[in-house]
């Protein structure tokens, strides 16, 4: 099929994309980023916006940026490929980097954006539970400013998110991790860069003998990023031995409701999000000790 017909404009600045959002506004007007999520649905007509804005010629959206308290601060439209491929990323981090080699395949990745990502907020994406496990926030510019959001309070369910109709998602900051932090993201997909059955993105902080804090965000099992509180609680104040993290991964399990479809279900979920649940605990906190320890 092809797309219904669309108006179109590629601005060359944020404040001209943004004007054109507003006055477009009466025509369901839509950005396009990357392109790999909505040129799709605009083939088979599942999205039919009556107006598009490219943000490709926008040069200030593309940009990884050191922060002054040891973070990282990533432009919407840099490209899923460079978070493979920064050494800052791989730096400061490490999960977003270790999870970029399972989004699709390197052509896609090559057009997709971070930020595209995560304002499609496809419950079974990598990169949204890569923001919520990593306490990132979200920083969005409409008509009234700026807004930063908080990676926990941005995702409201399937492909929602709490951005207005007339913002744009300009950059994402992670910040940093504190001393003792390790993480690992693992999934189980049908073959390597379909969407994931169900997966877990974790970060784990040891200070000694103890876990001091953690952060389970799981894919694939909710209608969208899920925080696995319950799991988290059964590691903070206490070490991260085998029994922690079967506790863990048991509550993780118990915490979910996934839905059954023709590549899983819902019983077959829940066996995975246990199983995962245990293997990336015990992987973040092996490099969490290796990380105090060095």
């Amino acid at each position: 099929m092809k797309s219904a017909a669309f108006g179109y404009a590629a601005p060359t600045s944020l404040s001209e994309a943004l004007v054109l959002l507003s006055e477009h506004a009466d025509k369901d007007a839509k950005l396009i980023a990357g392109g790999q999520s909505l040129m799709p649905l605009l083939a088979l007509r599942f999205a039919q916006p009556g107006f598009i804005v490219d943000l490709n010629r926008i040069p200030d959206l593309a940009a990884i940026r050191g922060t002054d308290d040891g973070g990282v601060a990533i432009g919407a439209m840099t490209r899923t490929r460079q978070l493979e491929t920064d050494p800052l990323i791989t730096e400061r981090a490490p999960l977003a980097a270790e999870s970029a080699p399972l989004i699709a395949h390197r052509a896609i990745r090559n057009r997709g954006t971070v930020g595209g990502a995560v304002a499609h907020a496809d419950p079974a994406a990598e990169l949204p539970a890569v923001m919520l496990a990593h306490g990132a926030t979200i920083v969005a510019r409409g008509p009234g400013g700026t807004r930063e959001i908080r990676a926990a309070d941005f995702f409201r369910g399937y492909y929602t998110t709490d951005l207005a109709p007339d913002e744009i998602l300009v950059e994402l900051r992670l910040p940093p991790q504190p001393a003792g932090t390790g993480t690992a993201f693992l999934e189980i997909s049908r073959r390597h860069g379909d969407f994931a059955v169900a997966g877990v993105a974790a970060a784990v902080t040891i200070q000694g003998d103890a876990c001091t804090d953690a952060r389970i965000a799981l894919i694939g099992v909710a209608d969208r990023p899920f925080a696995a509180n319950q799991a988290t609680a059964a590691l903070i104040g206490g070490p991260v031995d085998t029994a922690a993290t079967a506790s863990a991964a048991a509550a993780a399990a118990a915490a979910v409701s996934p839905n059954g479809d023709l590549h899983a279900s819902p019983a077959y979920r829940r066996a995975l999000v246990e199983t995962l649940v245990r293997r990336a605990v015990t992987l973040a906190a092996s490099r969490a000790a290796a990380r105090e320890s060095g």
